[in-house]
């Protein structure tokens, strides 16, 4: 993989945490950032081997820029609108971006390189509807390191299941505690050894993405100074303890025997959004191997300014029980706000997708017009 050019004799924390076996992605794309060569950089310069999206990136990008204006004109001459049209716009991005990781997901034999795209999350409960569209943009996109995000919802996790039997590469959204992670990871690993039973090739690339930061900003308010921005990291560790366990375990060793690869750990939601932290706070608590840390550009920037990382994440979870024990002593019922916090998530994405179809439908009504106008 490519990492940074080092200012000095100071190795930057981007490539220490590259060297440490995590991958650095980013979870942001915009066409702006692909026409001016930003994204490029990044990859040159910050050992960025990835990327992720969702619909409020997506939502960001198209509403402040005019880069897309002359898409959605071709688009509407064309006859597509909405939904239909976003899709145009948002794969002709990701297709992009999948080129430009390519080299590096050749590299890696399929390891690292991914981009990501989200399915409606109007479909966030609908599995049969939500198995159709990962389907459509897989075959739409054509990429090898393509990803279709699917969330880690009860209803979401069939379609999981049904994606990765299908040979279909799925990035699992919307996770927030151990037990959505492990259903997640169940779910892929069913639908592995199903393509195993079948004679099929068990080698289908996933992530399973974890949020960390709304953990700390849903308990901001209800929890005294001493213990603020400590929840999403005690999370965290409990989480890579189960994942360790699992990796371990003798039921996934033996698919790795057949030829499968292991579903990684991604941490999402990675920003501090806590204005009195360290800029770089989760960064430097989720330093992993085998894992992905997703974060958007003002991260990946502070990440840069930065010489030294934290130490490795404990197989064994280090303190998290004794963190999360002190939380539930604060009337904080984690298995309740994990549920809350996956359910918020998918209201989020739902508005701002409405937002975007919005958004789309403001600026074709106003591209439009001068064409009527002239054709008048």
């Amino acid at each position: 993989m490519t990492g940074p050019r080092n200012r000095g004799d100071t190795m930057r924390a981007a490539q220490l945490l590259h060297n440490s076996g995590q991958s650095i992605w980013l979870d942001n794309i915009t066409r702006d950032l692909l026409e001016s060569g930003t994204l490029q950089r990044y990859i040159d310069e910050f050992s960025v081997t990835g990327l992720t999206s969702n619909p409020i990136i997506f939502d960001q990008a198209i509403k402040n820029s005019s880069a897309y204006d002359t898409a959605i004109r071709d688009g509407l001459a064309r006859g597509k609108t909405g939904e239909a049209l976003f899709f145009d716009l948002a794969l002709a991005d990701i297709t992009r971006a999948a080129d430009l990781f390519r080299p590096i997901y050749d590299r890696t034999n399929g390891v690292d390189g991914w981009v990501s795209l989200e399915v409606s999350p109007l479909l966030a409960y609908d599995t049969a509807s939500t198995l159709r569209e990962v389907k459509d943009l897989s075959a739409r996109g054509a990429r090898p390191n393509l990803f279709i995000k699917i969330p880690g919802t009860r209803e979401g996790l069939p379609a999981i299941e049904e994606a990765i039997f299908a040979g279909l590469p799925v990035n699992v959204t919307l996770l927030f505690s151990r037990e959505h992670y492990v259903a997640a990871a169940e779910a892929f690993l069913r639908g592995i050894e199903r393509r195993m039973d079948a004679g099929l090739n068990p080698n289908v690339g996933s992530v399973a993405s974890v949020f960390i930061s709304r953990w700390d900003v849903a308990v901001m308010t209800r929890v005294p100074d001493a213990m603020k921005d400590q929840l999403g990291i005690a999370i965290a560790k409990r989480t890579y303890k189960a994942c360790r366990s699992l990796l371990s375990s003798a039921r996934w060793q033996r698919v790795y025997n057949a030829g499968a690869r292991p579903q990684r750990l991604l941490w999402a939601s990675t920003g501090t959004k806590d204005p009195k932290a360290s800029d770089i706070l989760y960064i430097k608590a989720l330093v992993a191997p085998f894992t992905v840390n997703t974060m958007p550009d003002g991260t990946l920037k502070a990440l840069a300014e930065h010489t030294d990382i934290g130490t490795p994440l404990p197989a064994d979870g280090g303190d998290c029980e004794e963190v999360l024990s002190k939380f539930a002593k604060a009337g904080i019922d984690v298995d309740s706000l994990a549920s809350e916090l996956q359910d918020q998530g998918a209201k989020s994405f739902v508005k701002s997708w409405n937002d975007l179809l919005a958004v789309i439908a403001s600026k074709s009504a106003a591209l439009i017009k001068p064409v009527l106008k002239a054709g008048g």
